[in-house]
């Protein structure tokens, strides 16, 4: 499939063996090292886009010039206009500076991705592989999910008239299943894990000839997932955090963000990476467990942060370069103590998140309390979904009174 364009906007560079690739043909993985991948381990080929940063700096000079241009020198896109219409990115940074009554020493911000069109951090990449599509004369995108991309891209899909396919584990959560239905997409349940689907997905792309928005294999999807770095660096002033707490996954968010404060620092706009925090449930942690390993080992896990539940991390290999390249740190929760940072952010701040958004609170949490934060310094947690998308999960810490009847005794016996 030829891809229409003006000209040689970007490369494609594979993160393992450094291939570039210069074409104006789709391509998803390293066709070299891809050759070798297996059903048992992390994909190979992931492939990195990479701008002509030299070029850019001869115009630009200033992170100003990049933003009045909706940073479409540093996206593959040529149009703003091939993005919906919908209100993607530009998410609130909220600045709290009190935890449980007790003043901070530190800045605490909260970078609430929940704001998104269809409530999830997911329509960063979403909007970027739909304007793709629209410039190319695409109409059919396809994505394996096990909830928050499906929901994304259908809803995504929606708002530009293209029509969306989202293969799902029959796991997921209903609230996540009854968004892409009532999206239009076609939903197709898949009896079997996310991983599955992610296959399955991968296959009707070459027997139907579908765009494939999985993360991981399609590149663009890094590239969408980036422009939460640029915001943040905008709404703090052009000033870096210190720390950025993140839930990770299949290691495509943690890559996104690396990604964006990358190629601020290639334009020389910033003169570090700030640090950032890798956060990953206990009962999957298949990237953090294996960071140092030389050969992967899957472990199937099971935790309530449905999200980040991933037993072959797609995209470990990008994920673990950025990690180490960047000295990122990284941090393992349980389940209880997902739950508890869910309660105790949204009583402090008014902001309900999803279990796999409220890990990376969770990984703040733990730093807070062992003293790892510096006074004065600035941290951000990024809150990735709305609790609103799985309100299954936190049936154990609701607490809901039984109905009185309406006289004043019982209600100063109730509040009592």
């Amino acid at each position: 499939m030829s891809i229409k364009t003006t000209g040689q906007k970007f490369i494609y560079e594979c993160i393992d063996c450094g291939k570039q690739y210069f074409t104006n043909e789709i391509i998803y993985l390293c066709s070299t090292c891809s050759s070798k991948n297996n059903n048992s381990s992390p994909p190979k080929g992931v492939l990195k886009i990479v701008y002509n940063f030299s070029e850019h700096l001869k115009k630009n000079s200033h992170f100003k010039d990049f933003k009045s241009n909706s940073f479409l020198d540093l996206l593959p896109i040529n149009y703003k206009s091939s993005l919906p219409k919908l209100n993607v990115g530009n998410t609130p940074l909220y600045n709290f500076n009190l935890l449980d009554n007790k003043e901070l020493p530190f800045q605490l911000f909260f970078k609430d991705d929940s704001q998104n069109p269809t409530y999830s951090f997911k329509d960063r990449a979403s909007a970027l592989v739909s304007a793709f599509a629209k410039e190319n004369n695409i109409n059919t995108i396809v994505a394996a999910s096990t909830g928050n991309a499906g929901s994304s891209l259908a809803g995504i899909c929606a708002s530009q008239g293209q029509k969306a396919i989202v293969m799902v584990p029959e796991t997921a959560p209903l609230a996540k299943l009854t968004q892409i239905i009532m999206y239009g997409a076609t939903i197709v349940p898949v009896k079997g894990t996310y991983d599955q689907a992610f296959d399955l997905s991968i296959k009707a792309t070459e027997e139907f000839g579908w765009y494939n928005r999985n993360t991981a294999f399609n590149p663009f999807t890094i590239e969408g997932k980036k422009t939460v770095s640029f915001e943040i660096y905008d709404q703090l002033g052009e000033n870096l955090p210190d720390k950025i707490f993140v839930s990770v996954g299949d290691g495509v968010i943690i890559s996104g963000i690396y990604k964006g404060f990358e190629d601020l620092y290639n334009l020389k706009l910033i003169d570090k990476i700030p640090t950032i925090v890798a956060i990953q449930a206990m009962g999957s942690d298949n990237i953090i467990r294996n960071l140092k390993s030389t050969t992967f080992v899957s472990k199937s896990g099971n935790t309530i942060a449905d999200s980040i539940s991933v037993d072959i991390p797609r995209n470990f290999y990008m994920a673990k370069h950025f990690i180490q390249k960047y000295k990122g740190e990284c941090l393992i929760v349980t389940d209880n103590e997902i739950l508890e940072a869910s309660v105790i952010l949204s009583k402090n701040t008014g902001l309900f998140a999803e279990p796999a958004a409220a890990s990376a609170f969770a990984g703040f949490l733990k730093y807070y309390q062992e003293n790892k934060l510096d006074n004065n310094s600035k941290n951000v947690v990024l809150l990735t979904g709305s609790g609103l998308k799985d309100l299954k999960s936190i049936q154990s810490v609701l607490r809901i009174p039984e109905s009185i009847d309406p006289t004043i005794d019982n209600l100063k016996n109730l509040i009592s």
